[in-house]
Formats: structure tokens, sequence, C-alpha cells
């Protein structure tokens, strides 16, 4: 269709003007200002997938308690949730197992003009699990890392919950490998940490890799019957005194006696205090911690120190 001349600057007028509040719209919904307070609104998260059994329960929790409030968690390997987070302006936090590297802050102050705030708001497990029926138990660091390298034979197979981007495979790369790399032949990938103890479930020669949530809470019905068909491994302490092997209790994450201890870290772009910031507080918080602390991960009580004056005569 042709338009009249006399139209065409008009058009151009309301064209431009659209644009314009397009892009305004799209920025107001990156920052988190349009449409949710701390308390209301609807926003979608990413978190790394290990993390899956605690964020649904904190979820339930905060939901339950801010109506209003409505937070859509899609679980994802970890660089899946970076991509999101640097790329996708609908996530407006992730939940992973590291904070933002300075190339990372670079990229949204140069781009954006704020850095997200992130910090870690408690700490977890990487569990070792064999099957119920294998009485091999024992492990050290040393160990773990000659079998990944296929330096001690290919008797037993090595399961994680994908062999490419997420976060237990980085950490065993990173904390256990050294840099070193895997031997694929001793190595099996599946989807997700379900997966894993499914597979070692039915495997007697498995060794799986899982973060402790999944795993480690004996008030969970699904794990406690899980428990029977799988035994978490004991990892040597190499820097306390007596050498013990600690498994991943939550006293042992907490004075990291255990070996294999991350953080969970959020980030939240928001601009402004939006229901990503609000979670966050919730999470940071008394209500939020003792969720961690009952879900038996380490947890980080926060708590504001206040002057006060005392009646000496009472």
């Amino acid at each position: 269709m042709t338009l009249p001349t006399k139209s065409i600057k008009p058009f151009a007028a309301f064209l431009t003007t659209g644009c314009l509040l397009l892009l305004t719209a799209c920025n107001d919904h990156y920052k988190g200002t349009a449409t949710d307070s701390p308390t209301e609104g609807v926003i979608n998260i990413s978190v790394d997938e290990s993390y899956k059994p605690i964020i649904d329960e904190q979820i339930k929790v905060f939901e339950s308690s801010f109506p209003g409030a409505k937070i859509i968690a899609h679980y994802k390997t970890e660089a899946d949730c970076f991509k999101d987070l640097l790329k996708d302006s609908a996530t407006r936090m992730i939940i992973a197992t590291r904070g933002l590297t300075p190339r990372e802050e670079d990229y949204f102050k140069n781009n954006y003009g704020y850095v997200p705030i992130w910090n870690d708001v408690a700490s977890d497990a990487i569990v070792v699990v064999v099957n119920a029926k294998s009485n091999d138990t024992l492990f050290t660091e040393e160990r773990l890392k000659q079998q990944l390298e296929g330096g001690l034979g290919k008797k037993q197979t090595f399961v994680f919950d994908g062999l490419n981007a997420t976060s237990i495979v980085r950490f065993a790369v990173d904390s256990i490998l050294k840099g070193g790399q895997f031997d694929s032949s001793v190595v099996k990938a599946v989807k997700n940490s379900q997966e894993v103890l499914d597979y070692v479930a039915t495997d007697e020669n498995a060794i799986g890799f899982v973060g402790i949530s999944w795993i480690g809470n004996p008030e969970d019905t699904a794990q406690v019957n899980m428990l029977k068909k799988v035994k978490m491994a004991y990892i040597k302490c190499s820097h306390c005194t007596d050498s013990p092997y600690v498994k991943p209790t939550q006293l042992g994450i907490l004075t990291k006696r255990y070996p294999l201890v991350r953080g969970l870290y959020y980030i939240v772009k928001e601009k402004n205090a939006g229901l990503g910031t609000g979670f966050i507080s919730f999470l940071k918080n008394e209500r939020g911690q003792l969720i961690f602390r009952r879900a038996y991960l380490g947890h980080k009580m926060s708590f504001t120190i206040r002057d006060v004056k005392i009646n000496e005569k009472l």
C-alpha cells in the first residue's frame, strides 16, 4: 500500500514515537521498575539445576508469604544461567555457584550504566554418591583426581549431570582436577541430578556427583527413600590434624572439614528495588536462612547490631 504524501510525516512521527516507547518499556522491564515491587509482581529467574530442591522450597514459602508475588524459576546449567543474565532481558536474576567476574561487571557498567548486586547467601557440598551395595565409600581428593583422569583403571564409571557447562563439572575441573582433563572413557553424562542418582542406584560400579540439596535432607521423604538405593561417601579432610574421612553433613560444610564445599550465589540485575531484590532479602534474612538450615545447607544468618541503653536501676 502507498501512503499519501501528506500522511508520510505524521506516520513517520508516529513510528518514531512508537519505537521510543517500545525501547523505553524494554529498558524499564530490564531494570525492574515498571511492573513489580519487592513483594508483588511476576519475574523470571534462572537457577543452577543442582540447587532445584532448595530453591523450590524457598519460592514456595516466599510466595505463600506474599500472595501477590510470582517467581517463575527456570532450572538450567550454570553456563545457560549466565547467558540468560547477560543476554535475556526477561531474566531478572540468577542463582548460581559464583558471582560476577570483573569482565562481566564491566559489561553491565558499560552497557547499562550499573552493576548487578551479587553475593553468596549460603553454601552447599558436592556429594559423592555410590550404590547402596558398594563397600567403596572412602575417597581422597587425589584418588578422585587420578580416577577421573583414567589413572587408576576403568572399572568404575563417574556420572555427572552433563559434561559441558554444569557447575558440578566446573567444580570437578577446577577443584579436583586442578585444571586437568577427564578421561572420557570413565565419565558418563546424564541430563540432570535426578538422573545421576537414578543411574548410581542401578549400577554398583557407578560413582555420582550431586549437590547436597538433592540427597542430604533426612526430613525429605523422597531423599530418605533414595538413600536406600545410594549412599553418601566420605572424603578425607586433608587440612584436619587427625586427617579423618568426613561425610557431607551441615557441620562439615560450615567448618569446611568436608573438602568439596562451594557457595550459593545470587545475582540480581535490578537498578531499582523490584521483586528480585525482595526475594533476595528474604533469602538473606531469618526465614530464608532457616529454610537453608532446615535443608542442611551451610547458612549465613544476617543480624543487625544496635546500640542500647541499660537501666541499671531495674
